[in-house]
């Protein structure tokens, strides 16, 4: 039976490095050579993701698994406002809008008014700010890919707006990116693995009535996965670490005693969980484990779901950190439960 559970040693940190942000695909366009330009088009306009000591399921090392379910209401941040342009990225990309025409001569010239001929004038710029240029950058908002119907997308469509270098921005701005906000997104990329949980009787074969089904992991050594979310530009970043700690089952019906009684059995000192069956150990209640009570009807079958807990905390820049809602990884699998059979003389 598959489950999310980590077991391979981490990467080195940096060996994976990826963008999310509004210059991945098309920041070259707007690099015209400047040093600060080249940077932000590196990624760091954008948030950098470094999922090396990630989990296998989409991130880091490969293989099969997924992404952790919160525990809670809990979701990622839905937009963020980060640097995105130098002055002269800002310049070149809104010429080019402009000279497509797809906007809308009225768009357009309110757009110039702002960002062009203004500069006096309270919440407008002189020629897109080409005389800070290396003293600040343009911030605009981000919705992540496939997330535009997301609640609270549309909060970060106020921008671009300008910062300076060393300033915060502005008030209003309550999407702009911080540590916590870095988390959030580092959280949303943590992946975890599937991993084997043993069972006996095994999955394939018909679980017994009144007879313990064993539950297990073998020793081994388990690693929590991390990601690392950061923004080089304005010294910020955040990363987030997922720890194993229990595995849970769910029988699929109400006919059943849980080993223990709650369901859920910790992870050992030793990266196991529950003991190993030996031979012998039939009617013996194990450390983790179940019993059903009631045989499956004909041709039906109990959804068994084993469920790896995961404990979420993060760190990040200026000494700020955390704890993040708990996530969770499982799996479910159909077991037939049988009447056990005897033969009376």
């Amino acid at each position: 039976m598959a489950l999310g559970l980590v077991f391979a040693s981490v990467a080195p940190a940096h060996a994976n490095k990826d963008f999310d942000g509004r210059n991945e695909g098309d920041g070259k366009e707007f690099t015209d050579g400047d040093a600060a330009g080249q940077m932000l088009d590196a990624g760091a306009g954008g948030i950098v993701v470094d999922d090396s000591a990630n989990g296998s399921g989409g991130g880091g090392s490969g293989g099969s698994g997924g992404a952790l379910d919160p525990v809670g209401d809990w979701s990622p941040p839905p937009c963020w406002y980060v640097p995105m342009y130098t002055p002269k990225q800002l310049k070149k990309e809104r010429e080019h809008t402009w000279s497509l025409g797809s906007t809308g001569s009225e768009f357009d010239n309110m757009q110039r008014d702002k960002y062009v001929a203004g500069g006096d004038t309270p919440g407008t710029y002189k020629n897109f700010n080409m005389a800070k240029t290396g003293e600040g950058y343009w911030w605009d908002g981000y919705v992540p890919e496939g997330g535009g119907g997301v609640p609270g997308a549309l909060e970060c469509d106020d921008g671009p707006f300008w910062v300076d270098e060393g300033d915060p921005p502005p008030a209003q701005y309550a999407n702009a990116v911080t540590p916590e906000i870095l988390a959030g997104i580092a959280y949303d990329r943590i992946r975890v693995p599937d991993i084997e949980i043993s069972l006996k009787p095994d999955a394939q074969r018909a679980q017994k009535v009144n007879l313990p089904t064993w539950a297990w992991l073998d020793a081994a050594t388990f690693e929590p996965v991390s990601v690392t979310a950061e923004v080089p530009v304005l010294g910020l970043w955040a990363r987030t670490t997922a720890t194993p700690v229990s595995l849970t089952l769910d029988p699929g019906t109400d006919d059943v005693e849980l080993h223990p009684s709650s369901g859920t059995c910790p992870i050992d000192d030793d990266g196991s969980i529950g003991t190993p069956y030996t031979s012998g150990s039939e009617e013996e209640t194990p450390p983790c484990g179940l019993t059903y009570l009631r045989a499956t009807p004909d041709g039906e079958t109990y959804p068994f779901r084993a469920t790896i807990n995961w404990s979420i905390e993060w760190e990040g820049s200026g000494g700020t950190g955390g704890d993040l809602p708990d996530g969770s990884f499982g799996a479910t699998t159909e077991l037939e439960v049988d009447e056990i059979q005897s033969v009376v003389r």
